[in-house]
């Protein structure tokens, strides 16, 4: 019964015009009226903020704030892949045989997560890892290593919640969400970065150009609290074992390893 609740309310809020008047809402000026209670309420460091509190303008502006990057060291060495974002290491493991991986308790499929017959291949017996952004957390996203993007499409249309409640009982988010797909290769090693929009605003939004990145660099920026997937080819990926569920991990700080593939 509490699915079937959940489940109910959130199809029934998920509607276009109902994101669009949210949208609308937080780029008004009338919402930065919300913005002291927001940063008290979700406990938001201003000391690492690029600009004064004051000198925004609308909830979305704070939203996608940019930090002073001095507080976001990226970790050295060329061979370590580090965190895009601010986040909570939500889950980790294997990715099946049969292209599932297993999050809460739930199977996810990569094959309609990526939709790309010649990409999900890559992944198959390799590691995901999941990345949460609540609406307190710092949005923008950096490239986890440095090397050349060889695919970048999007997916999906509505936006289910991707919080604990939404991975529990919602519809499969991390496979039906909107959700933008680049996928980097650095030597012979590939990795996809599935960015995932979360409930109702759907606003994920790349500044990079070009097919290179380097490690740290922005790539782009949610317009609400979301998620990212890594999905790392088998024998690619080696995590950190200081890594665990539910810890919280910045930007820049190291996840794990890039290893030498034997075999292609």
């Amino acid at each position: 019964m509490k699915k079937f609740l959940y489940r109910f309310f959130i199809e029934l809020t998920n509607q276009a015009f109902l994101s669009k008047w949210l949208e609308n809402f937080t780029k008004s000026s009338y919402s930065r009226h919300f913005i002291p209670t927001f940063v008290k309420t979700y406990k938001i460091n201003e000391t690492e903020m690029l600009h004064p509190i004051t000198e925004y303008g609308s909830l979305h502006e704070l939203f996608t704030r940019q930090l002073n990057m001095v507080n976001r060291p990226v970790a050295i060495g060329d061979e370590i892949v580090v965190s895009p974002v601010d986040a909570v290491v939500e889950e980790f493991g294997s990715i099946d045989a049969d292209q599932t991986f297993i999050a809460k308790g739930k199977s996810y499929s990569i094959s309609e997560m990526l939709h790309r017959d010649e990409v999900k291949k890559k992944y198959i017996n390799g590691i995901f890892l999941i990345l949460y952004l609540s609406p307190s957390h710092y949005h923008r996203i950096h490239a986890p290593i440095s090397g050349d993007i060889i695919g970048q499409w999007s997916l999906g249309t509505s936006s289910y919640p991707v919080n604990n409640w939404g991975i529990t009982y919602g519809k499969s988010p991390f496979t039906k969400n909107y959700r933008v797909i680049s996928e980097v290769v650095k030597d012979d090693s590939h990795l996809a970065i599935v960015k995932v929009g979360a409930m109702f605003v759907n606003g994920i939004e790349l500044t990079h150009e070009g097919d290179k990145i380097k490690k740290g660099e922005e790539i782009g920026f949610f317009e609400f609290g979301s998620t990212i997937i890594l999905l790392f080819e088998k024998d690619s990926f080696t995590l950190n074992p200081s890594i665990h569920k539910k810890m919280d991990i910045l930007v820049g700080q190291p996840l794990g390893t890039l290893k030498k593939r034997t075999m292609h």
